[in-house]
């Protein structure tokens, strides 16, 4: 069965949980923002502490049931040199299941009790 993608308007958008990219939650989407000369629309997130933050929309990852966001740029540059050095796998790695259907590692998502595979967008 092919899936097919729906499209995320603001009302669909507005109340979503926002995710980061290590499982935590960020915060939750209170309104869609365009910034004057800026290309794009970002998202009003209001964290748990009642703080609002900008979240430019090429900075989330995916957006179904919850908004997930892209790992930041310190993290990003930790995980490709970790994936250039050639050392042993560590423990952690060896106990994160894989995907069944794409055989990548998976995410535990705290706040749902579930493990969810990036690459196919589902929960396993």
């Amino acid at each position: 069965m092919e899936k097919v993608e729906k499209p995320l308007t603001r009302e669909v958008l507005v109340s979503m949980q926002v995710i980061d990219s290590n499982g935590r939650l960020f915060g939750k989407v209170k309104d869609v923002v365009l910034q004057v000369g800026k290309n794009g629309f970002s998202i009003a997130v209001e964290t748990p502490n009642g703080e609002l933050k900008t979240v430019d929309w090429e900075n989330v990852q995916a957006a179904s049931d919850f908004v997930l966001l892209k790992p930041f740029n310190q993290e990003a540059k930790q995980s490709q040199t970790e994936a250039k050095t050639s050392a042993p796998v560590s423990a952690k790695q060896k106990s994160t299941p894989l995907c069944p259907t794409c055989q990548r590692p998976l995410t535990w998502i705290p706040q749902y009790k579930r493990w969810y595979c990036y690459n196919d967008k589902k929960y396993v």
